[in-house]
C-alpha cells in the first residue's frame, strides 16, 4: 500500500497548524511513497488520456491521469472516492478498491 508524491503534497499543503502538519506527515510517511515523475510515466499518462478521450471520456485533472497510469503500470489497486477514475476502471481495467 502506498501513495504518490503528488498526493502527499496535496494532502500536506493545505494544513495550516504545524502540529497537525507533523502528525499527518508522520502518518502518511508510514506508507510507501511512489515517485510520480519521469518522462516514461508522463508519456503513458498522455496516451491513456488520449485513449479515454477517443472513447468519449474526458479526464479533468492531470494528477488523476498520472495516478491511474502509475497504478496500471505497477499493477497496484487504487483506493478512491472520486468518480473521475471510473473511466480508467471501465475502459483501461484499472483495479480499484471501493470504500464501503
Amino acid at each position: 500500500m502506498g501513495l504518490i508524491d503528488l498526493i502527499l503534497r496535496e494532502i500536506l499543503q493545505g494544513i495550516h497548524d504545524q502540529e497537525e502538519f507533523a502528525r499527518v506527515k508522520g502518518d502518511r510517511l508510514k506508507f510507501q511513497v511512489f515517485h510520480s515523475g519521469g518522462s516514461r510515466l508522463a508519456l503513458a499518462a498522455a496516451q491513456n488520456y488520449r485513449e479515454l478521450r477517443r472513447r468519449g471520456h474526458t479526464v479533468r485533472k492531470t494528477i488523476d491521469s498520472r495516478t491511474a497510469t502509475l497504478c496500471l503500470q505497477t499493477k497496484q489497486e487504487l483506493l478512491h472516492r472520486d468518480h473521475d477514475f471510473d473511466c480508467f476502471e471501465k475502459v483501461l481495467r484499472l483495479r480499484v478498491v471501493h470504500p464501503a
